[in-house]
Formats: structure tokens, C-alpha cells, sequence
């Protein structure tokens, strides 16, 4: 195996057990000095000093530090030891979280809010604070931890799926933001057998979905050569990609633009031959004014106004 991450200074969240403790371990075994969140992690005996431990009996470099993604001061606090430790900050993985599964029905307010709070604003936190230091040393690497329960929802998790999705969105936008300044920001759609996941699945199926088989797809998307803005799925050895698309869609003349002509034409409007990844948001304008135009050079003016 060649160490793809040499010397790299990496933060992983909630990195105590599961996919964080999978994902610090496996960082280190290319080459990174981790530092090791989860909260309760300055306890001696804690799990976070227990993969830290792993890492440097193995001959690596990891600290262990207990801030509370929700809270940005400490989130800072966790960053500034890192910096004074080994000088600089270059991978982040956004890996902690919570579940609060009920139907929506039965959700309250405060578990949609509290499960908002730990995976959206806690991954905001952790970013925010070291943005500015990645763009100013050009390099960065930025990892969100999505969820095919965000991409394509489940039962049960309207405020975990809502939070997942979220981070797709703001890995869409700070991976523009950051491309020049050599920052890349992706996402990662796990499927592994976790805390989270107790009592959910068969043993042989859990026997399969190890964390161990995820987190090489985590430090594919933060090599050096890594890709940007891009969504991995991996689990039990696969690993897949996610896009979000759109379809080529139809023109409505302003004589048909109706209710009853759109639900009509349905079928043609999600028909997915041609379908596109668009590069920004504002490719949507850019379609369907280009749609509007080649209708109005073929076919002249709308007859009527809106």
C-alpha cells in the first residue's frame, strides 16, 4: 500500500467508535497525524484516547479532543490545539452524529431540531472554523458525511434525512467556493454496521458491513489528488456514486402553461434520456432560457402575454 497522506494533519468528529474511529485509524494508517473528537474524549479510558492509542502503539501520531461540535467555541478551541500541535489543518471529516428516529407524526420539535443541530450545524462549525486557514495555505480537504437516508429518504427519519441533505448542499456550494483556493469539499453516503445501526439488521448482514469496508473511500476523497464536489456511496466492499440531476424536461408555449398541460405531460417532463448534472445552480436558468430561445427561433413569439 502506498501512504497517500504523508504528514497530513486530519480532524475527525466523532471519531470515538464506529465509522470516526474506522475512518482516524485508517487515515493514519496512510500517513496523517489525527486528532481524534468525540465528546468525553479528554477522559482517561475514554474511546477516543482508546483509537488513539491504536494509532500511536502502530507507530502513528494522534490527540484526542472532547469539543461538542454544537458548540463553536469549543469546536475553535479544538482547532487551535491542533494548529499549535502540528502547525496546520489540512482534512476535516464531518462524521458525527445522532439518531432521533420516530415517524413524523410522533417527532417531536426538539429531536428534529437537536438532530439538525449536531450533523448540520456542528459540520458548519467545524468548517467555519478552518475555511480561512485552508484557503489561506491553498490546500484543504473537506469531507461531509451524507446518507442515503438525505438522498433518497426513510421511513422514520424526516430529521436525519433533512440533515443530510443539507450537507449535500453546502458541499455543492463551498466546493466551488473553495476550488481555486486548492480546498475540495465532498460528501460521503456510508452504509456500515454502527452504534446507530444496533438491532436494525441480521448479523450476517451486519458481519458485512463493516466500517473498516467504508473508510478507503473516505481517504480517496481526501488524497491529494482527490476528487471535488463529488458524492461517493460505499458499503460492504461497494462504493458507488450519487449526482444530483435534472432532466431535459419540455417548453410550455405561454398558451399551454397550465396545471392540467403540466401534469398531462408528466411522463415527458421526468423522462431521464438526456438528463444532466448541472454544474452550478444557475444551470437551471441557463436550460430553460436556452429551451424558451431555440422555441421562439423555430417557432416565433408567444402569441400571449403571461
Amino acid at each position: 500500500m502506498t501512504p497517500l497522506l504523508h504528514n497530513r494533519i486530519a480532524i475527525v468528529t466523532g471519531a470515538g467508535r464506529g465509522l470516526g474511529r474506522s475512518h482516524a485509524l485508517e487515515l493514519a494508517r496512510h500517513g496523517a497525524r489525527v486528532l481524534v473528537n468525540d465528546i468525553g474524549a479528554d477522559q482517561p479510558g475514554s474511546h477516543a484516547q482508546d483509537v488513539v492509542q491504536a494509532i500511536t502503539s502502530a507507530g502513528g501520531h494522534a490527540i484526542a479532543h472532547g469539543a461538542d461540535v454544537t458548540d463553536p467555541a469549543q469546536v475553535q478551541a479544538m482547532v487551535e490545539q491542533v494548529v499549535a500541535q502540528w502547525g496546520r489543518v489540512d482534512i476535516l471529516v464531518n462524521n458525527a452524529g445522532i439518531l432521533r428516529d420516530k415517524s413524523f407524526a410522533k417527532m417531536t420539535l426538539e429531536d428534529f431540531r437537536l438532530v439538525m443541530e449536531v450533523h448540520v450545524m456542528g459540520s458548519v462549525h467545524c468548517t467555519h472554523a478552518v475555511w480561512n486557514r485552508m484557503r489561506d495555505q491553498h490546500y484543504g480537504r473537506i469531507v461531509m458525511t451524507t446518507s442515503s437516508s438525505g438522498l433518497y429518504g426513510n421511513f422514520g427519519q424526516a430529521n436525519y434525512g433533512a440533515a443530510k441533505m443539507a450537507l449535500v448542499g453546502l458541499m455543492q456550494t463551498l466546493a466551488q467556493e473553495g476550488e481555486r483556493y486548492g480546498v475540495h469539499v465532498n460528501c460521503l453516503a456510508p452504509t456500515a454496521a454502527t452504534a446507530m445501526t444496533e438491532g436494525l439488521l441480521e448479523q450476517e448482514t451486519l458481519d458485512m458491513l463493516s466500517p473498516a469496508s467504508v473508510s478507503p473511500a473516505l481517504v480517496a476523497l481526501v488524497a491529494d489528488n482527490a476528487p471535488n464536489r463529488t458524492i461517493l456511496m460505499a458499503g460492504a466492499g461497494s462504493v458507488e456514486q450519487a449526482n444530483i440531476t435534472m432532466t431535459n424536461g419540455i417548453y410550455l408555449p405561454e398558451d399551454e402553461r397550465s396545471a392540467n398541460v403540466l401534469l398531462d405531460r408528466l411522463e415527458a417532463i421526468s423522462d431521464r434520456q438526456n438528463e444532466m448534472v448541472p454544474a452550478t445552480g444557475f444551470d437551471q436558468l441557463r436550460h430553460e432560457v436556452a429551451k424558451a430561445q431555440a422555441y421562439r427561433q423555430t417557432r416565433g413569439p408567444d402569441t400571449r402575454t403571461a
